[in-house]
């Protein structure tokens, strides 16, 4: 029996849907316990290239059950637009379920974040305009729709009004504005209730049912620790927890569950949207960088930004690694680095002081901070191809284990390339 989170360590886009499709094979369910289509994994596998904002990563194993957990914002739109590419490239109808409890992303919502975001303008948080601020609100608020309240019209429609009353007033006088329609709302959430009817589950029992049975579960983080609203650098941060303690929450499985978690770590930094980034490069290097990185160039799979880019941060990865409560690590993009003669590392901060430290400062502290680099050799070559540990360069060895020593946490994965395949894993 094994529950294993797998979660980012920075900033996101760490390589969290590699890693969730290479073990989504020896898994039973694959869950996705919080977040939206705010941001997305990239698999590259026989079927192609894919890049899921809404399903989980383990549809392409056709034994492996996913579930969009009660911790998600469903985007409706999202959700079949990519079950339906799926099938267009070939693979097999996946598994899918939808919790009872999961709340739905609304039309509004997406208005809502787009607006904000324009009257914010140079002061705004890089949103992906998918939403998920605005739909988060309003689930604290109470305000929320769960896809349950999809099949009782009339409790629909109190809900709907109920959200309106405010709505409309703040989009008349502070967005300027038309107001928008009860029937009009009413009849798209309608007609998207009809086909979500055949995904909606009580997923919170079928996983302790499966846990009972010592049936395996992998538990999908989107996002890294850094944009935790509580943990990572707010308020540049999304709206749902980062971080695998959320995990069985979003999931709907109880907090003993978990027996693993894997932290996500680049060999190298990447940030898509606003907030402080202390490695981070300009320039021609960050643009060679940049070019050379993912599996295409480092851009957003959501948005298609181009990614900023810095050198490898060992304070903010093992605070990130720490707060995430990980025990194992799996580092991928090693082979990006292989053009470099010497691979700079930032080891501490420098604060606005002067104050030297190697501990992850709170929000209001990063601001003015500066990086101090160490520098370790390169191996210049290609180790696309290295099947083990061993067939990497001394060098490259090295690097894995600074990584390691510097995060407190085993090294169990190196990924040096984009598909499946090109994953080597450790002895735990």
């Amino acid at each position: 029996m094994a529950v294993t989170v797998i979660v980012g360590a920075n900033w996101g886009d760490e390589g969290k849907g590699k890693m969730t499709d290479v073990l989504a094979a020896k898994s039973s369910y694959v869950v996705r316990y919080q977040g939206g289509s705010n941001a997305g994994h990239t698999i590259i596998n026989d079927y192609g290239k894919f890049a899921l904002h809404m399903l989980p990563s383990g549809v392409f194993n056709p034994n492996v059950m996913n579930v969009i957990g009660p911790g998600v914002a469903l985007d409706v739109e999202s959700f079949f637009k990519e079950q339906e590419e799926l099938l267009l490239k070939g693979v097999p109808e996946p598994k899918l379920c939808i919790s009872d409890r999961t709340q739905i992303v609304l039309p509004i919502h997406r208005l809502f974040d787009q607006l904000e975001e324009e009257r914010l303008g140079e002061r705004s948080f890089g949103s992906t305009k998918r939403g998920i601020a605005p739909f988060y609100s309003d689930k604290y608020a109470k305000l929320g729709i769960q896809v349950s309240d999809l099949f009782n019209e009339s409790r629909l429609r109190n809900r709907l009004e109920h959200i309106l009353e405010t709505k409309n007033i703040l989009l008349e006088h502070l967005y300027h504005h038309q107001p928008i329609q009860m029937d009009v709302m009413m009849d798209e959430i309608l007609n998207q209730a009809e086909k979500l009817r055949p995904f909606i589950r009580d997923t919170s029992r079928m996983l302790h049912d499966a846990l009972a049975k010592g049936e395996s579960i992998l538990l999908e983080g989107q996002l890294g620790a850094l944009r935790d609203p509580d943990h990572g650098i707010y308020p540049y941060s999304t709206s749902s927890s980062t971080l695998a303690g959320f995990a069985p929450v979003g999931a709907g499985l109880s907090t003993y569950a978990i027996t693993n978690i894997i932290a996500v770590v680049k060999a190298y930094s990447s940030c898509v949207g606003a907030g402080p980034f202390i490695s981070e490069l300009d320039g021609p290097a960050a643009e060679e960088l940049r070019r050379r990185g993912g599996d295409a160039g480092e851009y957003g799979v959501t948005t298609g930004r181009p990614r900023r880019v810095g050198w490898f941060d060992v304070v903010a990865t093992r605070y990130g690694c720490m707060v995430q409560g990980a025990n194992q690590v799996a580092l991928t993009n090693l082979d990006v680095l292989g053009y470099l003669d010497q691979i700079p590392v930032c080891v501490g901060y420098k604060l606005q002081d002067g104050t030297i430290t190697d501990q992850f400062p709170v929000s209001a502290q990063l601001d003015h901070v500066q990086p101090i680099f160490d520098y370790y050799p390169g191996w210049k070559c290609d180790i696309s191809a290295a099947k083990s540990f061993d067939e990497l360069p001394h060098n490259a060895q090295q690097y894995v284990d600074f990584v390691e020593s510097a995060v407190n946490v085993k090294v169990t994965y190196v990924s040096v390339g984009p598909k499946r395949e090109q994953l080597i894993a450790r002895d735990v």
